[in-house]
């Protein structure tokens, strides 16, 4: 068998991580992998053709040592990570390399992280809610089975507290595995998740992929393509359900931004790269379930300066099924999670797919702290005591209603002595409809903050 001579390019010019090479023989193809420095230790991914035999990329790796002239080798491959069951348990880079300290993982089946999206043909069309075991979100914003949640707020309302709860209600009562992807973590996050779903006792259902903060632009960009690769093969070879998380999908956005900048694109709105929308949509798309198997999404999303205008937050809006706003008011007042149940919704929220009893609860529920937004500016100024009689009551209603929504957290005890709860979609809905039926008006609103179900109402 004849090997192929390898293809050879030099380095033309180097501008932080983008890096311009010439290949002479042959140009090699879009997201090709090049390599270069003494031992091949710099991945360069072939983003661009200028001309005929001149090629763009975006470094994965630091390109310390790189200078014009350098030798680059074309590796006639895209990126690849590894699949199968043999990367549960274990924590990798961008590159399917482990970084967890054990053994590497070498050998076996690797996959190009650039699939395309399954056709719309092979998708499921069914809609069905996934259960998390938090009132504020099963209520009023449930996520899909196979759909795209996002968790939006600022920095400090609770985003990575939200989802590592999630998966530990989730990855316990369900089938199917977790793969978490961080994008842009900080390491001290990633270390402490990994403790967490160790402690758990759910690691060997759980993968876990990091671009971290430190790292090239080029590897924070490209490390959601990396977990999604593994995530599809348990979805369509193993026709397991999956669970990803993407903690934090405003750090994708934000990569893609820096290389644009280093690229040398006009950029658009707010400085944001030109391409924002289909870098996206690119990423997106191939989240969703199919008749055997499907990835539910939850992905954590910085809204720079609580500005939900930003076209980041914008785009992100437009792929998902379900919002859940968090918000700095709550946060102030003390109400955990922090979820705005007004701003908070879900495409799920319909009487065809949750019934006419859950329907008419959350749209009940929404009317009542909606009255009292709008008499938050009269109490403030007059008093309570001014309002009308029926005002009084939806008053009353509501704060009774916001402290029921507050639930203790399995991930938080140790900072707030309560023990954590997981609430059954009926206790919720039974506790928010006897609430609204003023069956709670005479006992203390302070009863209901922090509790579970309704029933420990009493206990208090």
């Amino acid at each position: 068998m004849t090997t192929l001579r390898p293809n050879e390019g030099t380095i033309s010019a180097v501008r932080g991580s983008v890096v311009d090479v010439s290949f002479p023989d042959r140009i090699p193809s879009l997201y090709h992998i090049l390599r270069a420095g003494p031992e091949g230790e710099v991945a360069i991914e072939v983003v661009s053709h200028l001309d005929a035999t001149t090629v763009r990329g975006v470094s994965l790796t630091p390109t310390r040592g790189l200078s014009r002239g350098s030798r680059v080798i074309d590796t006639r491959e895209t990126l690849k990570v590894p699949v199968g069951e043999r990367v549960l348990g274990r924590v990798f880079d961008v590159f399917g390399n482990t970084i967890d300290r054990k053994e590497p993982i070498q050998g076996g089946e690797w996959r190009s992280t650039h699939a395309p999206p399954v056709p719309l043909t092979r998708r499921s069309t069914g809609a069905e809610i996934f259960v998390t075991g938090m009132k504020a979100i099963d209520v009023l914003a449930p996520l899909e089975r196979g759909g795209k949640s996002g968790l939006f707020g600022g920095a400090g309302v609770g985003k990575t507290v939200l989802i590592m709860e999630l998966i530990h209600n989730v990855i316990g009562h369900q089938k199917g595995v977790s793969v978490f992807c961080g994008i842009g973590e900080r390491c001290r996050e990633g270390e402490e998740l990994y403790r967490e779903i160790q402690a758990a006792g759910v690691l060997d259902k759980t993968v876990m992929v990091f671009g971290q903060m430190n790292e090239p632009p080029g590897s924070r960009f490209r490390v959601g393509h990396s977990a999604l690769t593994m995530a599809e093969y348990f979805r369509d070879d193993m026709r397991q359900d999956v669970l990803l998380l993407i903690d934090n999908i405003f750090r994708f956005i934000q990569a893609g931004s820096e290389v644009s900048g280093l690229m040398g694109q006009l950029p658009s709105r707010l400085g944001y790269q030109p391409t924002l929308g289909t870098e996206l949509a690119e990423l997106e798309e191939r989240i969703c379930n199919t008749a055997t198997g499907a990835i539910t999404s939850v992905q954590a999303v910085y809204v720079p300066a609580d500005d939900f205008g930003d076209p980041s937050a914008v785009h992100t809006f437009s792929h998902l099924s379900s919002s859940i706003v968090l918000s700095r008011k709550r946060t102030s007042e003390g109400l955990y999670p922090a979820i705005d149940p007004l701003r908070s919704g879900s495409k799920m929220v319909t009487p065809t797919v949750v019934g006419e009893r859950h329907y008419r609860i959350a749209q009940e529920i929404r009317k009542t702290l909606s009255g009292y937004e709008e008499l938050r500016d009269i109490i403030a100024m007059l008093g309570l005591e001014e309002l009308s009689q029926d005002d009084r009551h939806t008053v009353h209603r509501a704060r009774r209603l916001e402290r029921f929504l507050t639930q203790p957290f399995y991930v938080t005890e140790q900072f707030t002595g309560h023990p954590g709860k997981l609430v059954t979609l009926e206790d919720a809905l039974d506790g928010c409809e006897r609430i609204l039926n003023d069956e709670f008006a005479n006992v203390p609103e302070q009863a209901l903050y922090m509790i579970g179900a309704i029933s420990e109402v009493r206990q208090k």
